[in-house]
């Protein structure tokens, strides 16, 4: 008999939290219970840790946590499960898909067969399956869902707030797309007034999803699209560059083939609405601008704008906060097998699943890991056609097994049967099979491994459509034209013979969804990302604990005293390009869409963004999202000399100048405004004078890149007479927490060396700096950086002992005023990695990262096109 398997770490975190079927009666309580306690009862922060019971005096209990720590505390503080093992999940789960089949022997042989598939995680359900199926009758199985365009009127938006509320109060996510409602200012004839926008409307659904997330114990994840012909899609692109608006929705535009063939042709682009006078629009209007077309309806004109106009907003905006994504939605129904009668208008909150009206995920992953035939260094062929097989039915069973809390749903669900095998683990078989994530021999394997898990996986749909029936709007003629299904009869015949004689069970199979929680809980790589590291810290009440991924530490182990082979390779390691080839490759074989993000250094440019986009539109991509390491440059650096400012120059040094008072209380007009002796050339303070010193319209200075627990950080240093006196600071994507705590101690810092004078202000702020610890830590010894203050301290220390190196520098080459020196930590980080191999990846390059809003490290990732903690597992998708 196999021996019992047990989780450890974050993965039994994961496992108690999620996944296990509750007790949520915590009277039941016993000693010897393996529990979860919480051990920070912070509503915003809150922290649990796993733990074994030790003691029970009536509501008190004692808890001895895995790293030996005891809590006292009372059983309300607990969360108890009634399974501990991931075994007993996976008998659940075998037995509950088995329940729907037609015989009790059919039953008997499907248990069987399901809990082979789920045994040592060869397939991992998606989150809701995991969690509901056989532990309750009332929780959904289905993820996340797309519901229709609002109706255009106030009662028509009400409802769709209604339906979204409703949905993220059960723990599903939402996509809506708002092409249906009318643009900001058209005529409501009604109230004799006019409309506020869509933009504006979805600024209601983003605020209601923060409610239900301060409310509840997930976030609500909600997807906003609008199409690319709408009047308001300029507002919609740029919306989030004003601060506080929309700020709990990701943001997508929809695009069409004509718009990007209007890109490339350099052509003008209308943007039109309906005519809402017409005396059917608010029957038949449902944000289907073709439909509406065909049938002989008017189209206002609202303006004509230059293609390349709009198209370059969304790629500048993209480049500097990594939204909005881009759909190519005319696309994607071409190629979507439901093209003929069930069109896709919007996506889920992670972008992998498009979606009709009333659409829904139904979702599992295999973890390709579990695949490798290590005898002869190959994929386990026939064990994986065995379980992909097998894992298509356990799916199509999800369909039938779920409670449905909206009958439009159910209705839909049996209309199309849609379902979404993914994977997971598939960096971790790349490595095992010594192939580069991302080089030519990688695209090759993507192309034969994927191509053959939608072989399988589409010949299982049929075996099931000849003994269960095809889903209800099945048509043989019309389903096989999907541009889709050319492909894969051009590639695989004996696939179109299949459904030709035997039908079709299910409209979609594929759908490569992030896996982010998951995959964390069963200890392989996420999706079909890369590593984001192979070392990397956790820092939890007892301290820091360096995480490794056991893959590469055992090649360390069994290599002592080498480097990691060029085939371990990291997310960041990889080249924005070879993201997207990697995601067109697997695309090829998804008949649904894929959650990835091409993530981009600092210092990738907006025209590389631009070249980016439109290489994922060529390639066959059905969406495109970046992620711009440290987001975008808030410094003004000059190159000029001070004798020869410009008025642009003179402008934006007053505008600098203006937000500063502002940020400091005071005004220009204020009478309590520190007066000073104003010097035209200068404008500083005497020295000795207690007083604020004006910003001087031209500083020298330098800006160091110091990697961060946050990512890395640009930190500039501008001088007054070789003295600094102001810092800027960029860290994170901006509109994040990390990037407006990191612009305030930048605006703190230059306060403080511009105010007053006693001789040793950087020295005192460097002490004070210095040291400070946060929730991860990067380096050893000496060199640690310890948080973005304590990275700024060892910045200040560098550019004052690089003082006259500096001077030098631009006595000798005045033009060029800013110059980027090395920075201690990172010169340290490159030595390090001669006695570390494992440092190189967790190191050198980090990603830009936020704070976890379920337990407060600075460990938000944005994986796969979601925000997930690699701390504590919290997800925004899951």
């Amino acid at each position: 008999m196999k021996k019992a398997q047990r989780l450890a770490g974050l993965s039994e975190k994961i496992f108690l939290d999620r996944y296990a079927w509750k007790d949520a009666d915590t009277n039941h309580t016993q000693i010897g219970d393996v529990v979860l306690v919480l051990t920070k009862d912070d509503p915003k922060f809150p922290a649990k840790e796993v733990g074994e019971v030790i003691a029970r005096d009536g509501r008190h209990v004692t808890v001895k946590t895995r790293g030996g720590e005891v809590v006292h505390t009372t059983i309300e503080k607990l969360t108890l499960t009634i399974e501990k093992t991931p075994e007993e999940m996976w008998d659940r789960l075998a037995a509950a898909m088995a329940s729907v089949e037609a015989t009790p022997e059919k039953q008997a042989e499907w248990t069987d067969r399901f809990r082979y598939m789920l045994d040592d995680w060869k397939l991992v359900p998606g989150g809701r399956i995991a969690a509901g199926a056989g532990a309750s009758e009332e929780l959904t199985l289905f993820n996340c869902y797309v519901i229709p365009s609002p109706k255009d009127s106030r009662g028509g938006i009400m409802e769709t707030l209604s339906e979204m509320t409703e949905i993220m109060a059960r723990g599903g996510g939402v996509g809506i797309n708002l092409s249906s409602l009318r643009p900001h200012r058209a005529i409501v004839r009604g109230v004799n007034g006019s409309s506020s926008g869509s933009v504006s409307w979805g600024g209601l659904f983003s605020y209601t999803t923060g409610l239900i997330e301060q409310g509840g114990s997930r976030r609500g994840a909600l997807m906003l699209m609008i199409n690319d012909w709408h009047p308001d899609v300029l507002d919609f692109i740029t919306v989030k560059q004003t601060a506080g608006q929309v700020t709990n929705a990701n943001l997508s535009v929809c695009v069409s083939n004509a718009f990007m063939k209007a890109v490339k042709e350099d052509l003008e682009w209308e943007l039109v609405f309906p005519d809402t006078s017409d005396g059917d629009y608010d029957e038949i209007w449902d944000g289907d601008l073709d439909k509406w077309k065909q049938a002989g309806k008017p189209v206002i004109p609202y303006r004509k704008v230059r293609a390349r106009e709009i198209w370059h907003t969304i790629i500048e905006s993209a480049w500097k906060s990594a939204e909005p994504g881009v759909v190519f939605m005319e696309y994607y129904n071409q190629m979507s097998n439901s093209w003929y009668f069930n069109p896709i208008i919007c996506t889920n909150p992670c972008g992998e699943q498009g979606l009709p009206a009333w659409g829904v995920c139904n979702l599992s992953a295999l973890n390709l890991s579990k695949f490798y035939d290590e005898e002869r260094h190959d994929v386990a062929w026939d064990e994986l056609a065995r379980v992909t097989r097998d894992a298509v039915r356990f799916l199509d069973n999800v369909i039938d097994k779920t409670p449905y809390h909206f009958e439009k749903n159910r209705v839909n669900q049996q209309t199309e049967r849609r379902v979404g095998l993914g994977s997971m683990g598939l960096a971790e078989l790349m490595i095992k099979l010594g192939i580069r994530y991302g080089s030519a021999e990688s695209l090759d394997f993507l192309d034969r491994i994927y191509s053959f898990i939608a072989r399988e996986s589409y010949l299982a749909s049929a075996e099931i459509a000849s003994e269960k029936g095809s889903f209800q709007a099945f048509d043989a003629e019309l389903y096989v034209q999907s541009g889709f299904m050319k492909t894969m009869i051009e590639t695989f015949p004996e696939v179109g013979q299949a459904i030709k004689e035997k039908g079709m069970r299910n409209v979609t199979v594929i759908t490569q969804a992030p896996t982010g929680s998951t995959g964390t809980m069963v200890g392989t790589s996420t999706g079909i990302e890369p590593y984001f590291a192979f070392k990397y810290f956790r820092q939890s009440r007892l301290g820091f604990d360096e995480q490794f991924v056991p893959i590469a530490q055992q090649w360390l182990d069994a290599n002592p005293g080498q480097q990691l082979p060029d085939y371990f390779i990291t997310a960041m390691d990889l080249s924005a390009e070879d993201h997207i080839r990697a995601q067109a490759a697997i695309q090829r074989w998804v008949d649904s869409s894929i959650s990835k993000t091409a993530n981009c250094p600092h210092d990738f440019t907006v025209e590389e963004t631009k070249r980016l986009y439109e290489l994922a539109f060529d390639l066959g991509c059905k969406g495109v999202t970046i992620y711009r390491d440290g987001s975008r440059d808030v410094q003004v650096l000059t190159t000029q000399k001070q004798e020869a400012k410009t008025e642009d120059a003179a402008q934006s040094a007053d505008a600098a100048q203006v937000a500063e008072n502002k940020a400091i209380g005071v005004s220009a007009a204020s009478p309590s405004a520190p007066t000073v002796p104003v010097d035209a050339a200068t404008t500083a303070v005497a020295a000795g004078t207690v007083g604020y010193m004006r910003r001087p319209q031209v500083l020298r200075g330098a800006t160091y890149k110091i990697n961060t627990p946050f990512g890395m950080a640009y930190i500039t240093i501008n001088d007054y007479e070789e003295t600094p006196v102001e810092i800027f600071l960029n860290v994170g994507k901006a509109g994040s927490d990390v990037f407006a705590m990191a612009e305030a101690l930048g605006r703190v810092s230059s306060l403080f060396l511009r105010y007053g004078d006693h001789g040793n202000k950087v020295e005192l702020l460097i002490k004070h700096l210095k040291g400070i610890g946060g929730s991860g830590a990067i380096g050893f010894g000496a060199n640690r950086v310890e948080s973005i203050a304590d990275a700024v301290a060892k910045a200040l220390e560098t550019h004052l002992a690089e003082a006259s190196v500096t001077a030098a520098a631009i006595e000798s080459a005045p033009i060029a005023a800013t110059i980027e020196a090395p920075a201690a930590s990172s010169l340290a980080a490159a030595e390090t990695l001669h006695a570390d191999p494992l440092v190189m990846h967790a190191q050198v390059r980090v990603e830009s990262r936020d704070l976890c809003p379920s337990c407060g490290s600075a460990s938000l990732l944005n994986v796969e096109g979601c925000k997930t903690c690699a701390n504590c597992g919290y997800s925004r998708c899951n």
